[in-house]
């Protein structure tokens, strides 16, 4: 089984919904884990964006990647460029590492129906990328 990591700024929006869609995805290939170079709890657009995808993400907490050492990493996934910049050292010598920096819905100001189509974009962007990623590398 291989271990994956995404991480994110706040591992509170785009590094759950990855980790809820590759988690669905990839349940028998991959142990995943999701974190942040700072943690800022769930986001409930996130969760709810999410639920409407039919995958439930409630029992996600918010991580810092710093709890993560030791482990042998296969996959570290960035999915902002704000954490593929500034995330700390991780000693991962034969982690493939993969970058691909997606709107961060928590940062839309709008109405609600807009702000949900916000948070749902977001979601489909990371669905594909997980399918893609899934079909690439599994």
């Amino acid at each position: 089984m291989k271990n994956i990591l995404v991480l994110c700024t706040g591992n509170s929006c785009r590094s759950q919904m990855a980790h809820g869609f590759l988690n669905k995805t990839l349940a028998d290939k991959a142990q995943v884990y999701s974190a942040g170079i700072e943690t800022h709890g769930l986001n409930p657009g996130a969760v709810a964006t999410m639920a409407r995808a039919g995958i439930d993400i409630t029992g996600h907490t918010s991580n810092h990647v710093d709890e993560y050492h030791g482990i042998n990493w296969d996959y570290i996934i960035t999915v902002c460029d704000h954490a593929y910049e500034n995330c700390p050292f991780i000693a991962a010598p034969n982690a493939k590492r993969l970058h691909h920096n997606f709107y961060d819905p928590s940062k839309f100001v709008g109405s609600e129906e807009d702000t949900m189509a916000a948070f749902d974009k977001a979601r489909d962007e990371i669905r594909d990328y997980v399918s893609a990623f899934a079909a690439d590398h599994f």
